[in-house]
This record gives C-alpha cells, structure tokens and sequence, in this order.
C-alpha cells in the first residue's frame, strides 16, 4: 500500500528551482490560464522513467502542452488527448484534423480590428473550424487567455497594445504548421476525463497526466470547471499504470490524498504575476 508522503521540495531529490517559462520551447496555440509549460522540465523526468512509453494520456487537455511536448520530444508511441469543454474542443478537432492549414492561414491574413473580431464572434451557424478561430481569437485577445463568460476583451492590455498585446499571428501560424508534423502520433476525443481515465485504467502500459480544474481558482478561469474532486482522486487510485495528477497546494487536495493513499510533493511555480506560490504532484512513486 502507498503511504501519502508530504515531501517538501528541499527532502526530494535536493532543491528544485522555479522553471523560468521562457526556456521552454512554445509548442501549444492556446496561450492558456493554469497551463503547464512551466512543469516540463519536470514532465520529462517523470515520462523518462520508461523509453517508448506506448500511451500518453491527457484527458484534461486544456492547452495541450503535455501531450505537444510528448509527441515533438518522441516520448510517446501514441498520445490521446480529451477536451469537454466544445470550444477546446474545436481547436483540437481542428488543428489534429484536415483544417490544420486552414486555420494556419486564417489568424495569419486577419486584420484584427474591435469590428471584425466582433463580427466574427456574432457570426451564426459556425462550422467547426469558425468556432476554433474564434476560440483562439477569444484566448489571444480576452484579458488573462480567459475565454468563459465574463471576460472580455483587453483595452490596455501589455505595454497600451490593447488587443494587439498577445495576438502573434506568424507565431501561431508556425505553431499550427509544426503540430502537422506530428499530429500523426495523437488521437483527440471529445470526451469526459473520468470516461477517458476508466477506459484505460487497467493498463499497465499507460502514462496518464491529469490536470484538472483546481479547487480554488477554476470557476473563474473555464467553462467546464464544475468537477467531484473526491471521485477523481479514488479514480486515480485505482489506476494500474503511472499517473501525475497536479492540483492546487491546499487542505482538502492534501486531505484526498492521504485518504486515498497517493504519494505527494510539493513543487514551486511562479504565477502570470509573477508570484511564487506552490502546487502539488501526485503520482504512482517518487523514484524519478
């Protein structure tokens, strides 16, 4: 049986330093609130454990950064990402699919203008690939990425840029046209996580990486942020393969755990405002 361990940082593998995100190699679109581009680094020690991993799976998929880093770095034989949420979706659906380049040339020609975003935005009867570029028009141009309702977009934004502050549109044209290059190796499903996660959970083959809507701050940052933590964690416990799940450093998080038996650190990470605050890894064993 495993023992719930609260590790600090400084008794596990000696200090682990805050991960300076800019040394990271972009691979994702989304420019994504509570990503993990800032765990990488860590992420590769951890998907290093084996060589060829058959199977990668994200059912939280988010920004995807995990699953890119997987698939660009050839950790994986295969990756399945999920996404529930249908405007997440769109962009998977879009950029893994036949659409890949038309949405490459689409953010790249638009003349962004508070009209034409506008215009686009009350467009009707939206095909799959029309909701994925308004979906990343929305997280290029809304304060914070945040594409729930309630945001809106930036007025001054970085540097008095306004709307201008993160839409980089040679950036996301290149970004879109290299995941072409590997979009072979994943298989995306609209799907609940907890179908995904029962679905393989016998697998003793299978890495799963799951990054769910925290306890605290998810009903202001997604759409689909409503889950039952306490069946997530039981869920993970039950998994034959190896798992990271990450989670907000706080009591309840850290009372699931023990309960359920998972072993767990904690890790620094530093916020878009640049505060260092810490989060917690909780996985099948700490030999990594």
């Amino acid at each position: 049986m495993q023992i719930a361990l609260n590790l600090d940082v400084e008794e596990y593998n000696g200090p682990i330093k805050t991960v300076n995100v800019a040394s990271v190699p972009q691979r994702s679109p989304f420019r994504y609130p509570g990503g993990k581009t800032w765990l990488i680094p860590t992420i590769r020690q951890w998907l290093s454990q084996n060589k060829n991993i058959p199977l990668l799976i994200e059912p939280f998929a988010g920004g995807g950064i995990v699953s890119l880093t997987a698939a660009f770095e050839r950790y994986c034989q295969s990756i399945i990402m999920a996404e529930l949420d249908p405007e997440i979706a769109a962009v998977w659906e879009t950029i893994l699919g036949d659409e890949n380049n038309w949405l490459a040339n689409r953010i790249l020609t638009f003349d962004l203008t508070f009209d034409n975003i506008n215009r686009e935005f009350n467009r009707e009867n939206k095909s799959t690939r029309d909701i994925a570029f308004c979906t990343i028009l929305k997280n290029r141009t809304y304060h914070g990425g945040i594409i729930t309702k309630g945001s809106g977009l930036l007025k001054g934004g970085e540097n008095g840029k306004g709307i201008f502050s993160r839409w980089y549109p040679r950036t996301l044209y290149d970004r879109i046209n290299n995941i072409n290059n590997v979009k072979d190796s994943i298989e995306f499903k609209f799907s609940d996580a907890f179908d995904l996660i029962e679905t393989y959970i016998n697998d003793r083959d299978a890495f799963f990486f799951i990054d769910p809507p925290y306890v605290k701050a998810a009903k202001r940052l997604y759409t689909f942020h409503e889950i039952d933590h306490e069946r997530l964690f039981k869920l993970v416990s039950r998994i034959r393969g190896k798992y990271m799940l990450t989670y907000d450093d706080s009591p309840e998080v850290r009372h699931y755990a023990n309960k359920y038996n998972l072993l767990f650190k904690s890790i620094p990470m530093k916020t878009t405002h640049h505060l260092e605050k810490n989060e917690l890894l909780i996985t099948d064993n700490l030999n990594w």
